[in-house]
């Protein structure tokens, strides 16, 4: 085991110790504890790292959406631009005032990676709007 220095603010010092109380434990166990489940957690992402401006979002349906890092667009929707409306990315970045250009590119380099996955949940909503929409 290694040891590694710590600083919390006082305010968050005084609420783990008090959370490790509450569970029976030290304050070092808990911060391992807190720790381990943190990076578990990283672990479990289903974020792909050769994307790093593609993150998954987890809405009231629980279902993990792959969206476009801090803005809150789905990939899906950068996809359904390209193929239906024929928009350029460059379009799409001036639509979405939030998206770069680069940021489109990536999101469609997603898709080619993960079309399966885009496609089925472009095809599920599809599936939900009623056909006289």
């Amino acid at each position: 085991m290694s040891r590694y220095p710590l600083n919390l603010p006082a305010d968050l010092h005084q609420e783990a110790s008090r959370l490790a109380q509450q569970q029976g434990i030290s304050l070092n166990q808990f911060i391992l504890w807190s720790v381990a489940e943190k990076v578990g957690e990283l672990r479990r992402s289903l974020d792909d790292p050769s994307f790093p401006g593609i993150t998954y979002r987890v809405g009231a349906a629980r279902i993990p959406t792959p969206v476009v890092r801090g803005t809150g667009i789905r990939v899906q929707t950068i996809v359904i631009a390209v193929r239906h409306w024929a928009m350029s990315p460059a379009q799409i970045a001036d639509e979405y005032e939030v998206l770069s250009e680069r940021q489109v590119n990536e999101a469609l380099a997603f898709y080619e990676a993960h079309r399966a996955e885009v496609d089925a949940a472009i095809l599920a909503e599809k599936q939900m709007v009623p056909p006289d929409a």
